[in-house]
């Protein structure tokens, strides 16, 4: 059997979501109060963590009447699914700390499915069903904007809330403002070597711990083409030059509000890798097997530590590992 270049074997995880929130839902009061009066609450504490059971793989909701009789004004319209409407509310917990990433290890076992939990959406992205998925992802990214919208770009004055937590609307002048998505590239190098390559480029940020690598990505550029935001971050990043760029999927990444947009290209395996100082601490090429064999054994091995699937880089590399060649 000849060998066709990789795809991604699915959507990615956090692409899933499958809540209905079309525009004139989000300026409907009546259809909003209706959604209110038995609404699934999911309450977001200071650091983006949510309650979950069944560990980590299902979301926990409150009901609406915790709340008021009406949204507060901090609530965000998330969608509606089979007439249930589903919100989020940012929340304080006195007792929260700052969630451990393991993007690239499995989530812990507590010994105990029943018990809540508080979990950051990279602990358990991958974990979730679509719906919960989707909703949780929306409440991340549109409370991170709010968090850091709440005075008027232009005059300075606070801002209210509009639209179902969808817009912002200044006291002073009135001016409205909608959460913003940077666009962002991240793009799986390989070698050339038949269709698919035998090894990809991988690097190393300079904040990483020792042994996680990933694939290279970037924020496009104002005036910058997708394909042409790959060449120059892959080439400002590593120093490597690439071509035969192709488009594989996209992925939300609401930390704080990026679109990741997912290519892979061929790079030059002979060229010199020289990392960005202060961005890169270590590129490398990696072999196929190596690859494999890490995600084999747990995404981590021999002191290679590789993306969870909860990333979009994760799941091109498993892809891109478990194609032909």
């Amino acid at each position: 059997m000849n060998a066709v270049p990789f795809t991604l074997t699915g959507r990615p995880v956090l692409s899933r979501g499958r809540l209905n929130r079309q525009e004139p839902l989000l300026a409907d009061e009546s259809a909003q109060a209706e959604l209110w009066s038995k609404a699934r609450v999911l309450t977001v504490d200071q650091y983006g963590c949510v309650p979950t059971v069944a560990g980590g793989t299902e979301l926990v909701y409150r009901p609406a009447a915790e709340f008021g009789v009406e949204p507060p004004g901090n609530a965000v319209l998330l969608g509606e699914r089979d007439g249930v409407g589903y919100w989020a509310v940012r929340i304080s917990r006195p007792d929260a700390s700052v969630p451990e990433w393991r993007g690239w290890r499995p989530l812990p076992d507590d010994g105990d499915g029943a018990s809540e939990r508080w979990l950051d959406l990279r602990m358990v992205g991958a974990l979730l069903g679509a719906t919960d998925a989707g909703a949780f992802t929306t409440a991340a990214a549109v409370l991170n904007w709010q968090r850091n919208a709440g005075f008027c770009a232009k005059c300075g004055s606070p801002v209210e809330w509009a639209k179902a937590g969808w817009a912002s609307r200044c006291t002073g002048c009135g001016r409205e403002e909608y959460p913003r998505t940077d666009p962002a590239v991240i793009c799986l190098v390989h070698d050339g070597v038949g269709v698919n390559g035998e090894n990809v480029l991988l690097a190393r940020g300079v904040s990483w711990p020792e042994g996680r690598y990933s694939v290279l990505a970037g924020f496009v550029e104002a005036g910058e083409s997708l394909e042409d935001c790959v060449v120059r971050e892959i080439s400002e990043e590593t120093g490597v030059p690439v071509r035969d760029v192709r488009y594989l999927g996209n992925q939300p990444w609401p930390f704080p509000r990026s679109l990741m947009i997912g290519f892979t290209a061929v790079g030059d395996p002979a060229a010199p890798v020289y990392p960005a100082d202060g961005e890169i601490a270590e590129a490398r090429w990696v072999p196929r097997a190596v690859v494999r064999e890490t995600f084999e054994a747990g995404g981590q091995r021999d002191g290679l530590a590789l993306p969870g699937e909860v990333s979009i880089a994760g799941q091109m590399l498993t892809a891109w590992a478990n194609t032909t060649n």
